[in-house]
């Protein structure tokens, strides 16, 4: 195990505090977009995360009042229109390598998304565990608009499971905003927050994960990525197995001496 704390990354902000640790992409005058170092260091940090001892729960948070504007044009989009196919086909694969730690790294990740969340920005608040959002988000996924195709990062995979197929061929046809109400009533987004709360519920979210169970917590999300790819009988086994690790752990006692003592249960993720 290791301490994710002192980790002192160049290319976003990094916070830990009471076991939630915050992200910020840290380009506000940009509106936060990506870079190909970017990239590489938010999947890195996500596949170092599984071993972190002193973090349970991960915020993406706004910067500025914005959450993401995708890749970086200029960075980003002029560098690739001159690049080969092998050297394409690596940036295409270490971009969906970071979806693949996000989903991967077993803590529970919030996205609280303020202002724009597009391009790969929407990605990254799909991959999100939770996401809760401003009355001012905008979130597009906009890949069409660049003359790409929808299905970037895991998009048509993923988006439809959260919002159904039609409504994510829509969005990912178009490349128009979803608004935030629309995200709301789609079940896009957990939550809908003024500006000023935004963060602050965001983080009171992740206080009442991190207080739970969080060994329990990371097989929860294990098993809600896995079981994508199983059948009804196949689910069934695999969450009563993973049931059957959790019955091991002292948390499990201890929220049982708890009940019989009529106390909150101090769950402490072993």
């Amino acid at each position: 195990m290791r301490s994710m704390a002192s980790l002192n990354p160049v290319h976003f902000l990094w916070e830990v505090k009471n076991r939630i640790a915050v992200i910020r992409l840290d380009r506000p005058e940009r509106k936060n977009p990506l870079t190909f170092e970017s990239y590489a260091e938010l999947r890195d940090t996500f596949r170092a995360l599984p071993y972190a001892d002193d973090v349970d729960v991960v915020v993406l948070a706004p910067n500025g009042g914005n959450f993401c504007s995708g890749g970086d044009v200029h960075e980003i989009i002029g560098p690739l229109v001159g690049m080969e196919m092998k050297e394409l086909l690596a940036f295409t694969r270490m971009t969906g390598d970071l979806v693949k730690a996000m989903l991967n790294c077993t803590k529970p990740i919030i996205a609280a998304v303020d202002g724009v969340a597009v391009g790969a920005g929407a990605i990254l608040a799909m991959a999100s565990d939770l996401r809760v959002a401003t009355p001012e988000a905008k979130c597009a996924f906009l890949f069409t608009r660049v003359g790409l195709a929808g299905c970037d990062m895991g998009a048509c995979a993923m988006l439809p499971r959260i919002i159904g197929q039609g409504r994510a061929a829509e969005l990912l046809y178009t490349g128009r905003s979803m608004s935030a109400q629309e995200g709301l009533d789609w079940g896009f987004w957990n939550a809908i927050h003024p500006a000023e709360s935004l963060e602050a519920e965001a983080r009171t979210l992740a206080g009442r994960i991190a207080s739970g169970p969080t060994f329990a917590h990371g097989m929860t999300k294990t098993q809600l990525n896995h079981e994508w790819n199983m059948g009804l009988e196949q689910a069934i086994e695999a969450e009563a197995q993973a049931q059957a690790i959790c019955m091991q752990t002292r948390d499990f006692e201890r929220a049982y001496r708890a009940f019989v003592q009529k106390e909150k249960p101090a769950f402490e993720g072993n």
